[in-house]
């Protein structure tokens, strides 16, 4: 974007002559006068007599309307003619242009008597097309997005405010929250209709986070232990007949009892295997002979009241 001004601000100078006039711009980069003579005068450069002819002063020397269109004239920035001693002429940032060349770049609209935007890469444009030229595109209608007017930017991208819509119900989302899925964007209610999981538990979608155990999806919330409700996300626990517990709580409500302990037997920590008789159960490590402590797991043994006996300790007793 360049800057914006108005040739008669001093930006530009017309160069009138006409016979018998003298017309001098002093605010410009140049300075000429154009009259006729009636004494000897010659041209700076053909010598021809300027006696009774229009002439140019050209930096306080006379010059033929001939010599002046051939040699000094400036060229014209648009068309790349010469800009001769009877045309009209406009000047901006050492640039100069015929009146009828000064025009919007974009629309052709004449900017001799209009404001226009100078831009960094030269063009001369209207304000309007400057405008349009200058801004960012929507990237729902691809109009431009004028300065001023409400707008959504995300991730290097902006919208028309009411171009901003859900893919699926095409209404505006304006500042509420949305998802995306690929390239498009939803309303959060419009997400979880078309995307969402539902939780397990709660049967309510899952629109953000959420976790998973055996292929099956949970709200973080609703990930819980049976008894205490401490989230377990994260954390270690058991499965109970369909029921979650953390360890604390499988240990103390749900976990049975070693019979040669007495401590919960839970599958943590040392050990996983259990010995099973009756109605009584055993950590492996606990299921020993009373009297010799020889391990009896996979082996004959006697039982003796709560106690447990190899076959050679059972016969002494």
């Amino acid at each position: 974007m360049g800057v914006v001004g108005n040739w008669w601000q001093g930006a530009f100078l017309y160069f009138l002559k006409a016979d018998m006039t003298f017309y001098k711009h002093s605010g410009g980069p140049r300075s000429y006068l154009s009259s006729t003579m009636t004494e000897r005068f010659d041209c700076f450069y053909c010598r021809d007599n300027l006696q009774g002819k229009k002439y140019v002063k050209k930096d306080d020397k006379p010059v033929c309307v001939r010599c002046f269109d051939k040699l000094c004239a400036n060229t014209c920035a648009e068309c790349r003619k010469p800009i001769g001693a009877d045309a009209k002429e406009l000047t901006h940032k050492n640039r100069h242009w015929h009146e009828g060349c000064f025009r919007c770049a974009k629309c052709y609209k004449p900017l001799a008597n209009e404001s226009f935007a100078a831009k960094d890469d030269g063009k001369i444009m209207c304000g309007k097309c400057g405008d349009r030229d200058g801004s960012s595109r929507c990237q729902g209608c691809y109009k431009a997005i004028t300065p001023g007017s409400k707008n959504v930017e995300y991730k290097h991208k902006v919208w028309h405010e009411e171009c901003f819509i859900c893919f699926e119900c095409k209404q505006p989302i304006h500042t509420q929250s949305f998802l995306t899925k690929g390239d498009d964007m939803y309303c959060t209610a419009c997400h979880e209709k078309k995307f969402a999981k539902n939780c397990v538990r709660c049967k309510e979608a899952i629109s953000s986070g959420g976790i998973t155990y055996q292929d099956q999806p949970w709200h973080s919330e609703c990930f819980v232990c049976n008894t205490c409700k401490k989230p377990l996300a994260g954390a270690r626990f058991t499965a109970h007949e369909d029921q979650f517990y953390c360890v604390n709580c499988y240990k103390a409500d749900v976990a049975k009892k070693c019979s040669g302990c007495q401590n919960p037997i839970t599958g943590f920590g040392r050990g996983t295997n259990v010995v099973n008789y009756e109605d009584k159960t055993w950590h492996e490590y606990c299921f020993n002979c009373k009297k010799c402590s020889l391990s009896m797991a996979h082996k004959r043994f006697v039982i003796n009241g709560n106690d447990i006996y190899c076959s050679d300790c059972a016969k002494k007793l």
